[in-house]
């Protein structure tokens, strides 16, 4: 008897202790507890509508931040199909030569078999629109040579593309449809960005347009010497051919970025151009249809020990040149290969690419000083920078 009183008590207490603690889960998660059952009838309270979950200030970063802000600027990111027609030579064309040797002549239509044919090339990239007037901003390389530009919008549309500006230094071009009230995406500000923070890419990889990307930053400043690019946004945000002219994107749904190159075989190693970069020449392109730029005509290298020691430098400071351009102003005041430039308009210079980024400053037509060292003497060389060809 004891026993199953003591039996009867333990469940009791159980039950007690599940029931204690549902009610206090339920009053911790702020609700109140589950209604109590009699019988057939349930109290119930009204079910609560479904709600789109809230939306963060500009900036922050929740689960849906990537998904609002390409719901609110994805339609301006644009698809671009280009067809070059490349003339292919054909094998039997000696053989037209030969038969033609013997006084004969040729149908037409075998002259066009035996000469060639023009076969359409394809290929596919990636833009985003910057203003209402159909203003389309990518990369150069995506539309190099083309013959044919079809644009085609978020909704299905396609559009004619017209390129009306180009540059081949940043690799930027524009290009402009006709259509009327489009979605844009907002230019941000590429000086403010950071290492480790998050961005988001969207393009046309391999033809699969409209996919979403997010990563980090992963560096700033990073240059690509054998593109002859600088000063580019390194991202782990994975990127593949067709994303290029694509935008990077902040947690403000701003372009900071446009995707232009990656590391081939390298994990999520990709680099876009600042959009600072083509802000600064967005007008130009607009307007005259290329960035007109001032042109030395100097190809150098920085000077370390091992060049400084070979060259009986009495100093590892300044630029060497390697190589002077014919008919260049650099020709033109008197500059010959192996000289070291130590200063330029006055002003010391530690790196060749110093003195790219001094150059680039001026206009076409701006009057430059070098100091330079030669056999083992120096001098100061003057002349005028024209436009570069």
């Amino acid at each position: 008897m004891r026993s199953k009183n003591f039996l009867l008590a333990l469940l009791t207490i159980s039950f007690c202790f599940f029931i204690g603690m549902a009610i206090s889960q339920s009053f911790a998660a702020g609700r109140p507890p589950e209604p109590a059952k009699t019988g057939d009838a349930t109290n119930t309270l009204p079910p609560k509508e479904a709600q789109a979950p809230a939306r963060l200030p500009a900036g922050a970063f929740g689960p849906n931040t990537i998904a609002d802000i390409v719901e609110d600027i994805g339609d301006a990111v644009v698809n671009i199909d280009v067809v070059k027609n490349v003339r292919v030579t054909s094998p039997f064309r000696t053989f037209e030569r030969d038969f033609g040797s013997f006084g004969f002549d040729l149908a037409p239509e075998f002259k066009d078999f035996f000469s060639g044919r023009v076969i359409p090339q394809k290929g596919a990239g990636s833009g985003f629109i910057i203003d209402k007037d159909g203003h389309i901003l990518t990369n150069t390389h995506v539309i190099k040579g083309a013959d044919e530009i079809k644009i085609t919008l978020k909704d299905g549309r396609k559009l004619d593309g017209k390129v009306i500006g180009k540059d081949d230094t940043l690799d930027l071009a524009v290009i402009k449809v006709e259509a009327k009230d489009l979605p844009s995406i907002k230019l941000g500000d590429s000086s403010r960005i950071r290492p480790g923070e998050w961005v988001i890419a969207i393009g046309n990889p391999y033809g699969f347009a409209n996919t979403v990307t997010a990563g980090i930053i992963s560096a700033t400043g990073r240059s690509l010497r054998d593109l002859g690019k600088d000063n580019l946004i390194q991202t782990d945000a994975p990127i593949n051919p067709g994303n290029s002219g694509g935008p990077l994107l902040d947690l403000n749904g701003q372009v900071i970025g446009i995707n232009v190159a990656i590391v081939a075989g390298a994990q999520s190693i990709g680099f876009a151009i600042p959009i600072n970069s083509a802000k600064d020449v967005l007008k130009e392109l607009i307007e005259k249809g290329k960035v007109i730029r001032p042109w030395l005509g100097v190809y150098m290298r920085d000077v370390d020990e091992k060049i400084a020691s070979y060259l009986d430098l009495p100093l590892a400071e300044g630029v060497i040149v390697t190589e002077v351009a014919k008919d260049s102003p650099a020709e033109k005041m008197g500059l010959q290969k192996y000289d070291v430039i130590r200063k330029l308009n006055d002003k010391p210079v530690e790196s060749s690419s110093e003195i790219v980024e001094q150059v680039a400053k001026f206009k076409p037509g701006t009057s430059i000083s070098l100091e330079i060292y030669r056999d083992g003497k120096r001098k100061t060389l003057k002349g005028k920078l024209t436009e570069r060809p």
